[in-house]
């Protein structure tokens, strides 16, 4: 996923980070120098459900202009081995182990 804030926020005429923290703050959500910075870099660390709420509140826009899917950097699954692919087709046998004898106390 990429991170999208910045142009969402220049798209509604927010050009610095500390008019949209501020305006995140009359809202109730107070985010701290570090963290802002975060996100207006396109790298946040964290994002909180109910942050995003708000943000999306702010900026009057939903989360899909926010979150912007890159399926491109999902890798390929990997071709199962012939293991996996017993594990994953067809039902094996399952055998029982023999038990020989009692297991040992504890130490």
């Amino acid at each position: 996923m990429k991170w999208n804030l910045r142009l969402a926020a220049a798209n509604r005429g927010i050009w610095k980070a500390s008019e949209l923290q501020r305006m995140l703050a009359e809202r109730g959500v107070v985010i701290s120098a570090g963290k802002m910075s975060g996100l207006w870099s396109g790298q946040p660390n964290t994002v909180k459900l109910d942050e995003l709420d708000v943000i999306c509140a702010v900026l009057a826009c939903g989360v899909e202009e926010l979150l912007l899917p890159e399926p491109e950097r999902v890798p390929e699954p990997t071709p199962a081995t012939d293991s996996q692919a017993t594990a994953v087709g067809q039902p094996r046998a399952v055998a029982p182990r023999p038990r020989t004898g009692r297991s040992l106390p504890p130490r």
